[in-house]
This record gives C-alpha cells, sequence and structure tokens, in this order.
C-alpha cells in the first residue's frame, strides 16, 4: 500500500496479503486479527501471513498462528 491510493472508507477493508506488502481489494479503515478478532486499523497492520491470507494483531499472535499443531 502506498500513500497515493484513493483514501479508504469507513469499515472492514478486504486486502490480499503479500510478501513484504499488501494489496487493498476493497476499501475500509482495518482487517481483524485471525487469531483474537481484534480490529487492527490499516496504517497500523505490521504482521500477516502471505501464505496464509490473515492478519495479525501482534507477533506473538503471528507466532502462535505458525506453531505446527
Amino acid at each position: 500500500m502506498n500513500r497515493y491510493e484513493s483514501p479508504r472508507s469507513g469499515g472492514e477493508a478486504r486486502i490480499r496479503y503479500l510478501d513484504g506488502d499488501f494489496q487493498i481489494l476493497s476499501p475500509g479503515n482495518y482487517v481483524r486479527c485471525a487469531v483474537t478478532g481484534q480490529t487492527i486499523p490499516l496504517d497500523e497492520l505490521k504482521y500477516w501471513s502471505a501464505e496464509h491470507q490473515e492478519a495479525y494483531i501482534d507477533a506473538a499472535a503471528a507466532m502462535s498462528r505458525m506453531r505446527p499443531e
């Protein structure tokens, strides 16, 4: 995502997670953490999995999802 993209509307965004970046498919202000269900404002989104196409609230949530079962 870059600062030149169109402004986001309210609600949950639909995102395609890439390696080191993400692409906004449907505008919104936030996404949900796949582990906790908490909302993550897009400007604070730092953790996600391109493989699983999921966002995470923090590093601990991301690591808990990556642990083998």
